[in-house]
Protein backbone atom coordinates (compact mmCIF):
# COMPACT_ATOMS: atom_id res chain seq x y z
CA UNK A 1 0.00 0.00 0.00
CA UNK A 2 2.78 2.36 1.00
CA UNK A 3 4.48 1.59 -2.47
CA UNK A 4 1.62 2.36 -4.29
CA UNK A 5 0.96 5.38 -2.50
CA UNK A 6 4.55 6.48 -3.12
CA UNK A 7 3.75 6.17 -6.72
CA UNK A 8 0.54 7.72 -6.72
CA UNK A 9 2.44 10.86 -5.33
CA UNK A 10 5.18 10.84 -7.82
CA UNK A 11 3.07 10.43 -10.80
CA UNK A 12 0.91 13.55 -9.50
CA UNK A 13 4.35 15.04 -8.54
CA UNK A 14 5.40 14.75 -12.07
CA UNK A 15 1.99 15.53 -13.88
CA UNK A 16 2.20 18.99 -11.86
CA UNK A 17 5.70 19.71 -13.50
CA UNK A 18 4.32 18.84 -16.34
CA UNK A 19 1.88 21.55 -15.93
CA UNK A 20 4.06 24.10 -14.60
CA UNK A 21 6.48 23.51 -17.74
CA UNK A 22 3.96 23.85 -20.46
CA UNK A 23 2.61 27.06 -18.21
CA UNK A 24 6.37 28.35 -18.03
CA UNK A 25 6.69 28.07 -22.12
CA UNK A 26 3.09 29.75 -22.73
CA UNK A 27 4.08 32.42 -20.50
CA UNK A 28 7.53 33.27 -22.35
CA UNK A 29 5.97 33.14 -25.19
CA UNK A 30 3.51 35.97 -24.20
CA UNK A 31 6.19 37.53 -23.04
CA UNK A 32 8.23 37.76 -26.07
CA UNK A 33 4.94 38.81 -28.15
CA UNK A 34 4.31 41.18 -25.63
CA UNK A 35 7.56 42.60 -26.04
CA UNK A 36 7.97 42.57 -29.43
CA UNK A 37 4.41 44.42 -30.08
CA UNK A 38 6.06 47.14 -28.02
CA UNK A 39 9.08 47.53 -29.92
CA UNK A 40 6.65 47.53 -33.48
CA UNK A 41 5.03 50.15 -31.37
CA UNK A 42 7.69 52.35 -30.69
CA UNK A 43 9.42 51.72 -33.62
CA UNK A 44 6.45 53.17 -35.37
CA UNK A 45 5.91 56.06 -33.41
CA UNK A 46 9.54 56.86 -33.83
CA UNK A 47 9.51 56.64 -37.50
CA UNK A 48 6.31 58.57 -38.22
CA UNK A 49 7.28 61.42 -36.36
CA UNK A 50 10.84 61.46 -37.02
CA UNK A 51 10.60 61.31 -40.45
CA UNK A 52 7.90 64.16 -40.36
CA UNK A 53 9.56 67.41 -39.99
CA UNK A 54 6.71 69.19 -38.43
CA UNK A 55 5.79 66.99 -35.99
CA UNK A 56 9.67 66.55 -35.47
CA UNK A 57 9.92 70.31 -35.04
CA UNK A 58 7.09 70.20 -31.92
CA UNK A 59 9.53 68.65 -30.13
CA UNK A 60 13.18 69.45 -31.41
CA UNK A 61 14.85 72.50 -32.92
CA UNK A 62 14.83 71.53 -36.53
CA UNK A 63 18.66 72.50 -37.10
CA UNK A 64 20.17 71.41 -34.37
CA UNK A 65 17.94 68.76 -32.77
CA UNK A 66 18.04 70.62 -29.42
CA UNK A 67 14.83 69.67 -27.29
CA UNK A 68 13.00 72.46 -26.63
CA UNK A 69 10.63 72.72 -23.67
CA UNK A 70 7.89 69.75 -24.76
CA UNK A 71 11.57 67.31 -25.78
CA UNK A 72 12.45 67.70 -22.38
CA UNK A 73 9.04 66.49 -21.33
CA UNK A 74 8.93 63.74 -23.76
CA UNK A 75 12.46 62.37 -22.68
CA UNK A 76 11.86 62.58 -19.23
CA UNK A 77 8.15 61.57 -19.39
CA UNK A 78 8.93 57.57 -20.26
CA UNK A 79 11.29 57.29 -16.96
CA UNK A 80 8.51 58.84 -14.95
CA UNK A 81 5.74 56.39 -16.16
CA UNK A 82 7.93 53.34 -15.89
CA UNK A 83 8.22 53.94 -11.87
CA UNK A 84 5.12 55.23 -11.85
CA UNK A 85 3.74 52.07 -13.74
CA UNK A 86 5.87 49.59 -11.33
CA UNK A 87 4.37 51.02 -8.42
CA UNK A 88 1.07 50.65 -9.51
CA UNK A 89 0.74 47.86 -11.20
CA UNK A 90 -0.41 45.48 -8.53
CA UNK A 91 -3.58 47.64 -8.17
CA UNK A 92 -4.45 47.33 -11.95
CA UNK A 93 -6.19 44.86 -13.60
CA UNK A 94 -4.44 42.97 -16.54
CA UNK A 95 -6.03 44.69 -19.36
CA UNK A 96 -4.97 47.55 -17.73
CA UNK A 97 -1.05 47.50 -17.42
CA UNK A 98 -0.96 45.94 -21.10
CA UNK A 99 -2.85 49.22 -22.25
CA UNK A 100 -0.21 51.08 -19.90
CA UNK A 101 2.40 48.77 -21.73
CA UNK A 102 1.62 50.25 -25.11
CA UNK A 103 1.06 54.04 -23.71
CA UNK A 104 4.82 53.45 -22.50
CA UNK A 105 5.77 52.05 -25.50
CA UNK A 106 4.47 55.20 -28.08
CA UNK A 107 5.92 57.40 -25.77
CA UNK A 108 8.77 55.89 -26.08
CA UNK A 109 8.49 56.42 -29.49
CA UNK A 110 7.89 59.91 -29.16
CA UNK A 111 11.42 60.08 -27.08
CA UNK A 112 13.83 58.76 -29.49
CA UNK A 113 11.86 60.20 -32.89
CA UNK A 114 14.98 62.00 -33.41
CA UNK A 115 17.10 59.38 -34.67
CA UNK A 116 15.49 59.20 -38.06
CA UNK A 117 16.90 62.76 -38.75
CA UNK A 118 20.69 62.31 -36.75
CA UNK A 119 21.31 58.79 -37.95
CA UNK A 120 20.91 57.20 -41.55
CA UNK A 121 18.10 54.94 -41.80
CA UNK A 122 20.95 52.02 -43.01
CA UNK A 123 22.81 52.36 -39.45
CA UNK A 124 19.73 52.24 -37.67
CA UNK A 125 18.59 49.17 -39.23
CA UNK A 126 21.98 47.29 -38.89
CA UNK A 127 21.95 48.32 -35.47
CA UNK A 128 18.49 47.37 -34.67
CA UNK A 129 19.79 43.92 -36.46
CA UNK A 130 22.75 43.30 -34.50
CA UNK A 131 20.53 44.04 -30.92
CA UNK A 132 18.28 41.80 -31.76
CA UNK A 133 20.93 39.18 -32.46
CA UNK A 134 22.59 39.63 -29.01
CA UNK A 135 19.57 39.82 -27.08
CA UNK A 136 17.90 36.82 -28.51
CA UNK A 137 21.26 34.87 -27.61
CA UNK A 138 21.86 36.70 -24.24
CA UNK A 139 18.11 35.78 -23.51
CA UNK A 140 18.41 32.16 -24.33
CA UNK A 141 21.72 31.91 -22.18
CA UNK A 142 19.54 33.25 -18.99
CA UNK A 143 17.05 31.17 -19.53
CA UNK A 144 18.63 28.12 -20.26
CA UNK A 145 21.57 28.64 -17.98
CA UNK A 146 21.78 26.50 -14.48
CA UNK A 147 24.15 29.73 -13.34
CA UNK A 148 22.15 31.67 -10.68
CA UNK A 149 22.09 35.15 -11.26
CA UNK A 150 20.60 36.47 -8.67
CA UNK A 151 23.04 37.73 -7.41
CA UNK A 152 23.64 40.06 -10.07
CA UNK A 153 20.50 42.33 -9.23
CA UNK A 154 21.73 44.64 -7.11
CA UNK A 155 24.73 45.30 -9.21
CA UNK A 156 23.12 45.78 -12.47
CA UNK A 157 20.45 48.34 -10.67
CA UNK A 158 23.41 50.44 -8.85
CA UNK A 159 24.93 50.34 -12.34
CA UNK A 160 21.51 51.55 -13.84
CA UNK A 161 21.28 54.23 -11.33
CA UNK A 162 24.76 55.36 -12.32
CA UNK A 163 24.10 55.67 -15.92
CA UNK A 164 20.74 57.97 -15.44
CA UNK A 165 23.39 59.90 -12.69
CA UNK A 166 26.08 60.49 -15.37
CA UNK A 167 23.62 61.01 -18.49
CA UNK A 168 22.02 63.65 -16.71
CA UNK A 169 25.07 65.37 -15.61
CA UNK A 170 26.25 65.24 -19.41
CA UNK A 171 23.31 67.19 -20.43
CA UNK A 172 25.26 69.80 -19.04
CA UNK A 173 28.64 69.01 -19.71
CA UNK A 174 28.05 67.79 -23.03
CA UNK A 175 31.09 66.49 -23.00
CA UNK A 176 31.85 63.11 -25.69
CA UNK A 177 34.46 61.34 -23.84
CA UNK A 178 31.63 60.64 -20.82
CA UNK A 179 29.23 59.95 -22.93
CA UNK A 180 31.79 56.96 -24.89
CA UNK A 181 32.19 55.67 -21.56
CA UNK A 182 27.92 55.82 -20.91
CA UNK A 183 27.46 54.11 -23.81
CA UNK A 184 30.25 51.26 -23.24
CA UNK A 185 29.15 50.50 -19.86
CA UNK A 186 25.12 51.15 -20.99
CA UNK A 187 25.74 48.67 -23.33
CA UNK A 188 27.25 45.72 -21.00
CA UNK A 189 24.64 46.83 -18.21
CA UNK A 190 21.75 46.00 -20.37
CA UNK A 191 23.44 42.72 -21.86
CA UNK A 192 23.70 41.45 -18.37
CA UNK A 193 20.35 42.69 -17.24
CA UNK A 194 19.13 40.71 -20.44
CA UNK A 195 20.17 37.26 -19.32
CA UNK A 196 19.46 38.42 -15.47
CA UNK A 197 15.87 39.98 -15.69
CA UNK A 198 15.13 36.33 -18.11
CA UNK A 199 16.19 34.12 -15.56
CA UNK A 200 14.12 35.80 -13.08
CA UNK A 201 10.86 35.71 -15.09
CA UNK A 202 11.16 31.86 -15.74
CA UNK A 203 12.08 31.87 -11.90
CA UNK A 204 8.99 33.98 -10.92
CA UNK A 205 6.74 32.16 -12.98
CA UNK A 206 7.86 28.90 -11.28
CA UNK A 207 7.30 30.08 -7.95
CA UNK A 208 4.01 31.75 -8.36
CA UNK A 209 2.61 29.07 -10.80
CA UNK A 210 3.69 26.25 -8.05
CA UNK A 211 1.50 28.20 -5.26
CA UNK A 212 -1.56 28.67 -7.59
CA UNK A 213 -1.04 32.66 -7.60
CA UNK A 214 -3.22 33.23 -10.70
CA UNK A 215 -3.97 37.03 -10.13
CA UNK A 216 -0.30 37.61 -10.01
CA UNK A 217 0.12 35.25 -13.34
CA UNK A 218 -2.61 37.42 -15.34
CA UNK A 219 -0.37 40.88 -14.89
CA UNK A 220 3.16 39.18 -14.90
CA UNK A 221 3.32 38.36 -18.51
CA UNK A 222 2.93 42.68 -19.08
CA UNK A 223 5.53 42.80 -16.68
CA UNK A 224 8.37 40.66 -18.08
CA UNK A 225 7.87 42.21 -21.21
CA UNK A 226 8.71 45.43 -19.93
CA UNK A 227 11.25 44.44 -18.30
CA UNK A 228 12.87 42.69 -21.20
CA UNK A 229 11.32 45.93 -23.49
CA UNK A 230 13.58 48.13 -21.65
CA UNK A 231 17.02 46.19 -22.08
CA UNK A 232 16.40 45.72 -25.79
CA UNK A 233 15.68 49.62 -26.12
CA UNK A 234 18.29 50.76 -24.45
CA UNK A 235 20.68 48.41 -25.70
CA UNK A 236 19.95 49.55 -29.03
CA UNK A 237 20.44 53.32 -28.15
CA UNK A 238 23.57 52.79 -26.61
CA UNK A 239 24.54 50.71 -29.50
CA UNK A 240 23.64 53.11 -32.12
CA UNK A 241 26.45 55.66 -30.27
CA UNK A 242 29.01 53.51 -32.25
CA UNK A 243 27.22 51.93 -35.00
CA UNK A 244 25.34 54.93 -35.96
CA UNK A 245 26.50 57.03 -38.76
CA UNK A 246 25.39 60.35 -39.07
CA UNK A 247 23.32 62.15 -41.65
Amino acid sequence: MADYQTMRARAAAGTRTAEIDAGLRAHMNKVYGLMSVGMLLTAGVAWSVGTTPALLAIFRDPETLSPNLLGWVAMFAPLIFVFAFAGMINRMSAATAQLCFYSFAALMGLSISWIFVAFTGISIAQTFLVTAIAFAGLSLWGYTTKKDLSGWGTFLMMGVIGLIVAMIVNIFLQSPAIMFVVSILGVLIFAGLTAYDTQSIKNEYIQHAASGDQEWLDKSATMGALRLYLDFINMFMFLLQFMGAQE
